[in-house]
């Protein structure tokens, strides 16, 4: 148990015997009237993004999320195989439980898998991720960086707006929240 006013950004609550995971979160002192502690949260099981409002002070059940450092191996059809790399224990994880994080997936991948009472509840990337396009239409003489952009197919089947200037095999870095394009990749 913990009280609304040790809210932090990914913390997970138990609301209803649902979890949550916190987004954002501000405490408020209006000048009439008690403090509030205002969220935002996410249901980690549907993804369904909710403003709840606190009074200050009220405990709140927080779960308990063991999160664990995987690799992922390869998807086999019915589900996206995650391996422990401690234990070794492999997970199949079905395509809910993934989310988005499928399309930026790569075979020998690191990822963090979260887990409440032995089930896992979501995933985890980096911030980015490099991927090669596998597939832009070719750029034109005189096509700059400040020009526009085109869709770009990676390698994990997104598709993605990149500058006018990419080709086919560039490596780029993808923004894994948004699916922005972030820049190339020069290694």
């Amino acid at each position: 148990m913990a009280t609304s006013n040790d809210l932090k950004n990914g913390m997970v609550l138990n609301i209803e015997g649902q979890l949550w995971a916190v987004i954002e979160f501000q405490h408020v002192k209006p000048g009439k009237g008690a403090a509030f502690v205002r969220s935002k949260l996410k249901n980690v099981m549907t993804g369904k993004v909710v403003d709840k409002t606190f009074n200050a002070g009220v405990k709140v059940e927080t779960a308990n999320v063991d999160k664990r450092n995987m690799t992922y191996l390869y998807n086999d059809g019915e589900g996206y195989i995650f391996m422990d790399g401690e234990t070794f224990d492999q997970v199949s994880l079905n395509d809910a439980t993934v989310g988005d994080a499928k399309n930026y997936l790569l075979e020998n991948q690191e990822a963090v898998v979260a887990m409440h009472e032995g089930n896992p509840i979501y995933v985890e990337l980096p911030a980015s991720v490099v991927l090669e396009v596998t597939y832009t239409e070719p750029g034109l003489q005189g096509d700059r960086s400040s020009g526009g952009t085109k869709p770009a197919t990676v390698e994990t089947g997104l598709q993605i707006q990149v500058p006018l200037f990419l080709e086919n095999g560039t490596k780029v870095r993808v923004d894994t929240r948004t699916g922005d394009y972030l820049g190339r990749v020069t290694e």
